[in-house]
């Protein structure tokens, strides 16, 4: 499919001048116009109390389609989803957090989605920058923004970040980083937004179910050249945010610097991944 999501407009300093009421107070013709297709999903478990309060914030106009993927809820969120007109597809089982992201991935796709937002819908992030992190992809500038929850320690931790949880996460992002070469500050994001082209190259279908899917996508990412941002997102901690414990952190974290190493071995040629595998090459 041709894309029109990363063209880079071309240098050109010198304009005639023109009347600053163009952009102060321009002509309905002259008012963008989206062309791209959004879809937001929302891979759900027990989001029944804060889904209605994760969709409400979201700008009006900013998606075209939603989808919430059930995965074995034990509470009413399908009913809750329908209720208010999402489209709903249930896992009679719980497939793991991974596992209900790929079939979030391959519905948008399916859908002919030119973006795709991924945001967890237990009210944590803030909807309000979906437009702001889906711009950075219509410009061009990036492939995949991540909102980033940590402008700061102090912020993070008065937003309710358990101090365990804010260190080990200031050393993954610091240790991805260096080894990737990339500048984010927060690779464990829970707020995602790719352009279809990454999703159509990396196999994710062959990722971990468990949590690590995302730092697995990400290096994936970083392997076949995307660029990758991030946005400030404010975030809110409480009992109804999804977030797991201690003893599943620390396996998180383990996973996460083993795909590190998965994937210089793969770069060095001492241990062929499938994990890297452009599945879509130009």
């Amino acid at each position: 499919m041709p894309s029109t999501l990363l063209t880079e407009p071309p240098l050109n300093p010198v304009r005639p001048p023109f009347p600053i009421e163009q952009l102060r107070a321009p002509a309905a013709e002259q008012l963008p116009k989206r062309s791209h297709k959004i879809v937001a999903v929302l891979p759900a478990y027990n989001a029944e109390k804060t889904l209605a309060a994760t969709l409400a914030d979201v700008p009006i106009g900013s998606v075209d389609e939603f989808l919430l993927v059930d995965d074995g809820s034990q509470d009413n969120t399908v009913q809750v989803a329908r209720e208010m007109g999402l489209h709903v597809l249930q896992h009679p089982k719980n497939r793991g957090y991974g596992g209900n992201q790929k079939t979030c991935y391959r519905w948008a796709l399916d859908q002919g989605a030119d973006i795709i937002v991924m945001i967890h819908p237990d009210y944590q992030y803030d909807s309000r920058v979906i437009p702001h992190a889906v711009g950075f992809i219509e410009l061009g500038i990036c492939d995949v923004v991540l909102g980033s929850r940590i402008r700061s320690r102090r912020e993070a931790l008065k937003c309710g970040m358990p101090w365990w949880k804010y260190l080990s996460n200031r050393i993954l992002t610091a240790f991805e980083n260096f080894f990737l070469g990339q500048n984010l500050g927060d690779f464990h994001s829970g707020f995602r937004v790719y352009r279809r082209e990454v999703l159509e190259r990396i196999p994710f279908e062959l990722n971990s179910d468990d949590f690590v899917f995302d730092t697995q996508l990400l290096v994936q990412a970083v392997h076949l050249g995307f660029r990758l941002g991030d946005v400030p997102v404010p975030v809110r901690y409480f009992d109804e945010a999804s977030s797991i414990n201690f003893r599943r952190s620390l396996k998180y974290g383990l996973s996460t610097v083993w795909t590190v190493c998965r994937y210089w071995l793969h770069r060095l040629g001492l241990w062929r991944s499938e994990l890297f595998r452009d599945r879509n090459p130009a």
